[in-house]
């Protein structure tokens, strides 16, 4: 069986610094762990990686993205900010807007696939 044709959105922030699939699901996986460790885990990242990722971003925006503080599990921890929510949801919405407006010409390249077994 074919999969179906699928986008992801990548958006060139800078010659240097990109915003696509893999930091979003970053951000939305400090988020919902309040953990840059955890997050990382989440996706199978190390967590030098992870920080890599957010330092870019950080750098980037004119606001961090990511704060975070030392401390282990009980007192430490991460999370967005203001700056960090409005990139996620910004990206968010970017790639529903993306998907709707190729909808159809992906159901075309669906239609036209080699029909392939599994």
């Amino acid at each position: 069986m074919t999969r179906a044709p699928e986008i992801e959105l990548r958006i060139n922030l800078d010659p240097e610094t990109l915003l696509g699939p893999g930091k979003a699901a970053l951000l939305q996986a400090i988020d919902e762990t309040g953990s840059i460790a955890a997050a990382g885990r989440r996706l199978e990242m190390s967590y030098k990686r992870a920080w890599y990722l957010i330092d870019t971003m950080n750098t980037y925006f004119s606001e961090p993205v990511v704060v975070s503080a030392k401390g282990g599990n009980s007192r430490g921890g991460a999370r967005l900010t203001a700056t960090g929510r409005k990139v996620l949801d910004s990206y968010r919405r970017m790639e529903k807007k993306a998907r709707s407006a190729i909808a159809r010409d992906l159901a075309n390249l669906a239609g036209l696939a080699a029909q392939k077994e599994p």
